[in-house]
């Protein structure tokens, strides 16, 4: 079975993340790496799968959203002025990863150029569900993001980049 990655454009990112083929490309070639093995892919698993991959590639795992702000303020990954957020937790973390990518981008930090948000789309846990007995209940899915990320538009101007990995 091939994967394959849905992706919804937010304030122009697909255009930004064009631009920058190279990472772009990467971020790709890491997903589809961590797909090798479906019965692999509950929560936990998938997150540690993809830390391995983005930190072999030379991504700077957990850096703060500011220096200045010491816990809870990290992304998952950033290199290159992207920041990377992947959540395969509950929906609810979805108000709460969005600000991070516009405060490291504005409020005088001007640390990234746009965000990379990464999740799993509803088929994609349902087969893991029903095939391998994973849990995803409650967990934020692609088409949430999609369907709620213009709710945000006047509070995140910076843009956002979806990543739904599929089946």
């Amino acid at each position: 079975m091939a994967v394959r990655l849905k992706k919804y454009s937010f304030r122009f990112s697909e255009e930004l993340f064009n631009s920058r083929l190279a990472p772009k490309s990467e971020i790709e070639q890491i997903l589809y790496a961590a797909c090798v093995d479906f019965s692999k892919l509950n929560r936990k698993e998938f997150n540690k799968i993809l830390n391995d991959l983005f930190l072999e590639k030379g991504w700077e795992g957990q850096p703060r959203v500011s220096p200045d702000m010491k816990a809870y303020s990290k992304f998952d990954f950033q290199k290159s002025r992207i920041a990377v957020e992947v959540q395969f937790g509950h929906a609810s973390f979805l108000g709460t990863d969005l600000p991070k990518f516009q405060m490291a981008s504005y409020s005088n930090l001007d640390l990234i150029d746009f965000g990379v948000y990464i999740t799993t789309t509803k088929a994609m846990q349902k087969f893991l569900t029903n095939q391998y007995g994973h849990n995803w209940d409650g967990s934020l899915n692609f088409e949430k993001v999609e369907k709620y990320l213009p709710y945000f538009k006047s509070a995140i101007q910076v843009p956002v980049y979806v990543i739904g990995i599929d089946f």
